[in-house]
């Protein structure tokens, strides 16, 4: 990525939406909801009004940091929906003091040193696209420092034998699958966020990816991981798996910046797919479509793309009539053609009451990469993909518009999906109406990871209270449904009261017991996962 990244907005500052554009979605807007709409001028970098800084870098580390405006506004918040409007509205009450940008290991070890010395709290920050407050500085007086890790971003090694590469944890998602490239594979880990997104962030966060079903947890990529911690480095043994004991990896996967910094890691990687085959399959009913996608997933097919849409959600993403549920299949493989395995899945959905979609069956044997990237399949990838820079467009027009995703086992998914659209349906009711949907990002044998979408017009500088009055009702649904807080989204700081509910008590203390030996200052990321 060239070009310098917006303060306020999703993408580089290149890419912010113009006056013009903004007007013209609240228009539309303004027609959707049948009331006038504005969109406030996009803000500028000149009209924000930072804190000065609270503690100055020593003169070796110096060359690697800053205090420059934009930087330290730009690494004050991460992309959720509430991250943007407070950035868009210019308040940034608590940036970070200074910002560093460490070139190798090294430096990033005495950039801790530095925190500890000046007992400066220390967030690692990968491509800055958390939606979960998990790069934002606590509150209070104790100086911050964000160690921006984007020097570190090339591919060290590929070993083509076992099939992986040795990565340095701040290569955002383009660069690393380019220089993977040249070598014939890929790391095939395509979250939403992958275009501002790290190598680093995605274990940090235990990030799900491409695939609906099988190997799409970062957990199922990685091989070894190295961090940096305050006591020390932190390195787990190259192995394809073992048995003995508890895994460091583990512990590792899923820190969200609490224990140590990560700064590589081994990663399994693949041959780039040649084979492809996809299709969309339309349903009657939601109904209908989930118990197609528990009997695909269930005869373990393992398609990369199982990705159910509700009816609504269908007709907002893909261009349906509203009436229909779509099931998204997509199967590819760089060494087997994927067509047969593509027919005994739409099989399956046309014994659960499936139809074909309009644009039919898209077999490519010869690595077209643009099959299944038509019909309601191709325009459900374009939605997707282009959703972050929605936001942009929005801000400040008083919609409030998120999602929140969770994972619950099938035999309770109907009473659990009942129970969430009834609390949330009800709290958005009473915020004057508005919407929500549901589509499946991944499905396991055992159960659904279902993905909520809501939008409700509140009066514009009214967005954030009503934002939390229906992330409260979801959140609190979730977890009297018997879901997760988070299925690959993080804890960060917005789901932590939902977190301490969902986490084992016994399990709690032996984090804090963790964090304690390997950060006995409580430098790294305070306030994330421990208290």
């Amino acid at each position: 990525m060239t070009g310098r990244r917006s303060f306020w907005a999703w993408g580089l500052a290149s890419e912010e939406p113009t006056d013009a554009q903004r007007r013209e979605a609240a228009a539309r807007l303004s027609a959707r909801y049948g009331v006038p709409v504005e969109a406030p001028p996009v803000p500028r970098i000149e009209q924000v009004r930072l804190r000065p800084p609270r503690i100055t870098p020593p003169a070796a580390l110096a060359p690697i940091c800053t205090t420059d405006t934009h930087e330290r506004a730009a690494h004050h918040y991460g992309k959720s929906y509430r991250d943007i409007v407070r950035a868009f509205r210019c308040e940034f009450p608590n940036p970070p003091d200074v910002v560093a940008f460490p070139r190798d290991e090294a430096e990033v070890a005495a950039v801790l040193e530095w925190c500890g010395e000046a007992d400066a709290a220390a967030i690692p920050y990968g491509g800055g696209s958390s939606v979960v407050g998990g790069v934002e500085p606590p509150g209070g007086e104790r100086p911050v420092v964000s160690i921006d890790l984007r020097e570190l971003n090339r591919v060290l090694e590929v070993d083509p034998v076992s099939r992986a590469a040795r990565i340095q944890a701040g290569v955002l998602g383009p660069a690393l699958e380019e220089q993977l490239r040249p070598h014939g594979f890929t790391l095939r880990h395509f979250p939403q966020s992958f275009e501002w997104s790290s190598l680093g962030g995605w274990i940090a966060t235990r990030s799900g990816g491409h695939y609906a079903t099988n190997h799409t947890h970062i957990d199922d990529l990685v091989e070894s991981v190295r961090m940096v911690t305050p006591r020390g480095p932190w390195e787990s043994r190259r192995l394809p798996g073992s048995g003995a004991g508890p895994s460091p990896d583990r512990l590792v996967i899923g820190s969200e910046g609490i224990l140590g910094i990560i700064t590589e890691a081994w990663m399994r990687i693949q041959a780039r797919p040649r084979y492809r085959a996809s299709a969309g399959v339309l349903f009657p009913t939601w109904e209908a479509g989930y118990e197609a996608a528990r009997h695909v997933v269930q005869a373990k097919l393992w398609p990369a793309n199982c990705r159910l849409l509700d009816p609504a959600e269908a007709a907002s993403a893909a261009g349906g009539d509203g009436s229909h549920a779509l099931l998204i299949l997509g199967f590819e493989s760089a060494e087997v053609p994927q067509g047969p395995f593509l027919q005994e899945a739409l099989r399956i959905a046309r014994e659960c009451g499936g139809e074909l979609d309009a644009a039919g069956v898209r077999v490519s044997d010869g690595g077209d990469e643009e099959a299944g990237r038509q019909g309601a399949v191709g325009a459900w990838r374009n939605a997707f993909i282009r959703a972050p820079y929605q936001r942009n467009l929005l801000a400040g027009t008083g919609v409030v518009s998120d999602t929140f995703e969770t994972a619950i086992t099938w035999d309770r998914w109907p009473d659990f999906d009942r129970l969430v659209r009834e609390q949330v349906g009800r709290e958005i009711a009473e915020l004057g109406g508005g919407s929500l949907t549901c589509r499946f990002t991944h499905v396991y044998p055992d159960g659904p990871a279902p993905y909520y979408s809501f939008q409700v017009l509140s009066r514009p500088g009214g967005e954030l209270e009503t934002w939390a009055a229906i992330k409260q009702a979801a959140s609190d649904a979730v977890i009297a449904g018997g879901g997760t807080i988070t299925h690959h989204h993080a804890v960060g700081r917005d789901h932590m009261p939902w977190y301490r509910r969902q986490r084992p008590p016994l399990f709690a203390g032996a984090l804090r017991a963790v964090k304690q030996l390997l950060d006995p200052q409580g430098l790294l990321n305070p306030g994330i996962l421990v208290d």
